[in-house]
Formats: structure tokens, sequence, C-alpha cells
């Protein structure tokens, strides 16, 4: 009776300790998530049974600080909000990250092994290949993504289930289409690279490179948000994300230009438009993936 009929009452006066307890509990019971404040003993009991509870650092009671997952150090509520905006944004920061390490690996992955089964393909990832890319994949998973800003109603987001998994099967699902399309993409681009005047295999292994740097750069544009496009993001300030790019640029640049880290990577003097050819095929990659999210905010606006 009390869980039913909690959901029309807004305040509670005069309260016992077990009363308390049973309010937070008849919450719970509804599929609220709850979070108590308090700062005495008696809020003791219903601080522990709540999903969070928050004790008053200044004013609250040992019993009280001791029973919450959360204390105030100033006993300002206001530090609440400020720690569930930071909290979610954290929480959607590690699966945009989580989302880009599962789609970027999967073309690594496959350029590495299908060749061994393809007889007459080179191997096109070498080991100087593959510690080129993760120079770029490391500072963008721990420096990039971590600086990403909340994303648009941040705060205006209902809580997330508490069942709900951080890796949920539609994350999974759509991280891994990413890097299956964008190793269809460069898998196409090589097949098209097997022509008379393109044949030979440092040539090709250019084509698979440039392609899947580039394929890399913009699978990070595309992961910083899964709502907004990769240009109403550019105009978002990351400040790592400049370092990142202008480095993996001017990283592939010397690779292509001097003979030293020509004939270190393997790789024959690439001509201009088979380089933009390549660039081209590595934002092709993504390029399903920004229609989707195109199309997703075009139904959102239409049921507002």
């Amino acid at each position: 009776e009390l869980a039913r009929r909690i959901r029309k009452v807004n305040i509670f006066a005069r309260a016992v300790p077990e009363q308390k307890l049973r309010i937070v509990n008849a919450l719970r019971a509804n599929g609220e998530v709850v979070a108590m404040t308090g700062d005495g003993v008696n809020d003791a009991p219903a601080l522990k049974a709540a999903h969070i509870g928050i004790a008053m650092g200044g004013r609250g009671a040992d019993v009280a600080r001791e029973s919450a997952g959360l204390v105030l150090l100033d006993d300002d509520f206001s530090s609440i909000v400020a720690a569930i905006k930071l909290g979610r944004r954290i929480y959607d920061n590690i699966r945009k990250t989580m989302a880009y390490i599962l789609a970027v690996h999967v073309p690594i992955v496959g350029l590495s092994t299908i060749p061994v089964f393809v007889p007459d393909w080179p191997l096109f990832l070498l080991p100087v290949h593959v510690v080129f890319l993760e120079l770029i994949i490391d500072p963008a998973c721990s420096l990039v993504f971590e600086a990403e800003a909340g994303e648009p109603g941040l705060m205006r987001r209902p809580p997330r289930n508490p069942s709900e998994r951080l890796f949920n099967r539609n994350m999974v699902a759509i991280s891994l289409l990413q890097g299956v399309v964008v190793l269809l993409v460069i898998l196409g681009l090589l097949l098209f690279s097997d022509t008379p005047g393109r044949s030979d295999e440092n040539t090709r292994r250019v084509f698979a490179f440039v392609a899947l740097v580039t394929a890399n750069l913009a699978l990070i544009l595309t992961n910083r948000s899964w709502t907004r496009s990769i240009f109403s993001m550019l105009r978002e300030p990351n400040r790592a994300l400049r370092w990142v790019l202008v480095g993996a640029v001017a990283g592939l640049c010397l690779i292509l230009s001097l003979p030293f880290f020509r004939d270190l990577f393997h790789f024959s003097t690439p001509r201009p438009a088979n380089l933009l050819l390549c660039v081209a095929a590595g934002f092709l990659g993504v390029l399903w993936f920004e229609v989707l999210k195109l199309v997703k905010s075009r139904r959102r606006q239409a049921k507002r």
C-alpha cells in the first residue's frame, strides 16, 4: 500500500528513522533511483539503504558519514548536481572510448590475419605499422575521449537502469559494425589496387596503411558523439584531439616523404592521386554511421 500511494506524495514530515527506511525501500520497490541526504544518527539506516547515501561532512555525525556513499565536505547541495553531471560525463566518455577501441581493432586484426589465408597477398601490416597505429590509439583513449565535454541535455536525462550493463548489445554491435565496414572498404581498396601499375607489394601496403590511419582518425572523430555529426563536433574544443590529429598527420607525412622511413615501413613512393583515394576510403568507412546519427536526430526532433 505504501509503495502504491508513495507515487503521489512529495513531502513527508516528522518521519522517524524506521519510517525513513520504509520510504526509501518503497521508492526502490517502484523502480526509482533513490538518493538520500542526511546528517544525523537517525538518517543512517536510510542512507545505507538508498542507492546513494549523501551525508553532510561539516555538521554530519560520524555514523551518517560512515553509512553514506558520498560525503559533502562543504555541506552545499549544489555539489550533488555537479557530482551527478561529472559522473554522467565520465560514464559517457568511458562508453565512447570502449566503442572506439572495439571498432578500430577490427580492421587491424583483419588486415593482419586475412593475408595469411590468401596466398597471393603480402602481409600488409608489419610490427612497425601496428606500433605507429598504437601511438595514435593510446593517446586517443587516455586523452581525447577523457577530455570530451558532456553531451547536450546531459542533466535532463532520466536515471539509467541500475541493472543496465556498461557495454550493452547495441553499443557492442554498432562498434563492431563500424570496424567491419572500415575493414571491408580497405579490402575493396586493396582489390582495386591489385591492377597493373599498382600491384607491387610495397605500393599495396601504402594503400592499406594510409587508408587505415585515415579510418583510425575518422573513428576518433565520429565516436566523440553518438548523436552529433563530425562537423558539429569539430566546433567543440578539445585540445588533446588537436594534438593527436596534428601528430598523426605529421607522422604520416614524414613516413611517406622521407626515404629512410619509407624503407623502414616497406613503402614505395606514393602518387598524390592514390593518397587522395586512400584518404577518401578511410572516411568512407564511417560515412554510414554519420548518416545513422542524422536519421536518429531527425526522428528525435519529429517526436518533440
